[in-house]
Order: structure tokens, then sequence, then C-alpha cells
């Protein structure tokens, strides 16, 4: 199998990689832009966003295992272990073109200390970070058997969120192919303790005014203190997946900052 050395001296992911999709974006992009999804999520979840973005900048949607290309994988329950086995697949992904990471809810979780990890490793850290629909305090934790987590709890949580067509809720076929991502994303994700780390690259937040997951009102507030370079929150209507409504807007605002960013550097 043919690969190429990446800028880190390591094996870059040959072509069809797993982790990232596509697996290398288009040589005449000069910055990259890793997307990850919300729990139970995969690349299809940012089907599109690349037409929304200029050329310069080259998408790669993040699908975790057991969902969608990768569903013959087993799902991934341990967060330090996924994150583990994520840092890796960056790492041997990236090349000396500046990067960046946006994230959804979980996403966002993943993307905020997959940062802390590169920067505390000495490697290339990203040159922005989008958070969305997620903050470090103030957020929805789950139920206090979090950590065991029925189908029925999620179930009643997604509905509350109308995170899936109402047909799904009496297709057991469908669920049973839709929820066991969602469920394992979300058990990992609730192994998560602050630690209350602050990253240096620049970072600006994004969230629905009405997100029934942010439980305390000023949640997104902490944000200011986890980034020494923060750049703003910008809210918009609707609740938890407010951004399906407002993608262009947030990408347009987001582009806009990681370009800048790009260019000073």
């Amino acid at each position: 199998m043919d690969t190429t050395t990446n800028a880190l001296g390591r094996a870059a992911a040959p072509a069809g990689g797993k982790w990232f999709s596509p697996a290398q974006p288009p040589e005449e992009a000069r910055i990259r832009l890793f997307l990850m999804p919300h729990a139970g999520g995969g690349a299809a979840s940012y089907r599109g966003w690349n037409r929304l973005l200029p050329a310069d900048i080259g998408v790669q949607a993040l699908t975790l295992p057991g969902r969608q290309s990768r569903r013959a994988e087993p799902l991934a329950m341990d967060w330090e272990a996924l994150l583990d086995d994520l840092h890796e697949a960056l790492l041997d992904n990236l090349d000396d073109r500046p990067y960046a990471f946006f994230g959804h809810c979980i996403g966002a979780m993943l993307a905020y200390r997959l940062a802390v990890r590169l920067e505390d490793g000495g490697d290339p850290p990203p040159s922005l970070l989008g958070m969305s629909g997620w903050a470090p305090e103030g957020f929805y934790q789950g139920p206090p058997d979090r950590k065991n987590l029925s189908m029925e709890q999620v179930g009643e949580l997604l509905k509350g969120l109308g995170a899936f067509p109402e047909e799904l809720w009496s297709d057991p076929d469908m669920l049973e192919l839709v929820m066991p991502p969602v469920i394992a994303d979300m058990r990992a994700a609730m192994q998560y303790e602050d630690d209350g780390a602050v990253v240096e690259c620049p970072l600006v937040s994004y969230a629905g005014q009405s997100d029934p997951l942010v439980v305390e009102p000023d949640a997104m507030a902490a944000w200011p203190e986890r980034s020494r370079r923060y750049l703003g929150h910008n809210e918009y209507p609707g609740t938890h997946f407010y951004i399906g409504e407002h993608t262009a807007a947030v990408m347009s605002d987001f582009a806009r900052r990681l370009i800048r960013i790009t260019d000073d550097r």
C-alpha cells in the first residue's frame, strides 16, 4: 500500500483512510478543516459543507468506529482510548498546512480535548477551534447512572431535541441501526471529567439560543477562560440542532476568522 511521509516524519494516511473523509483534502487547499460531528454522527453529518467554504479551505469530516463507513468496527465506549486513537490518526494525517477544528456537541468535546493534548505534546496545534453546542461547564451531564445509559433513556433525550423524524421511533429495525452509535458516544463522553484546561490557540463558540442541553444560562460564558485567544460567542435562533438551519452563517463566520488568522501567520 502506497503511503507518503507527512510533515511530522510519520507515514501519512493512505488514500481511503478510515477516520477522515476525504482521506486527504484537495492539494490546492492551503488550509485544512477537520469537522467533528454530534453523538452517533459521522462524515455524512457534514455532507455538502465544503460547498459553503472558500476553495482554499479543504474539509475533512470525522467518522468514529461503528457507524457509516466504519459500521463493521466495534463501537468505542472508552473516552480516553477514543481520544488516544483519534490523536494518533490525526497526527498520521497532518501535513505542513495549517488546520482547524470545528465540532458540534460531542464533536466539540473531542476537538477541545484533542487541542489540549496536541499542545501538551508539543505537536502542531490547530489554528482555530470552533466550539458548537457544548461547553465544559453548565452543560447537560446525563442522568446519575449515565455510565449505563439505556436505549430508552437516550431515546427520550433525543425525542426532546427533535434529533430524528418521528417515524424512526416506531421502526425497530431503524432504531437498531441508529441508536447504538449514539449510546456509545454518549457513554464515552460522559466519562469526561473537566480539568479547566486552557489552550493557546484561538477559539470561537456557537450555540442555539434555546438549547435545552445548556443547563446553566451562562454555560457558554465558560469559554473565555479556556483560550488565551478567545474570539467571542455567536448565538442563533433554534435549539440544540440549530446548526442545521444556520450552517451557512456559522461557516461564513468561522471561515472568515480562519482565513484572517492564517493570513496573519
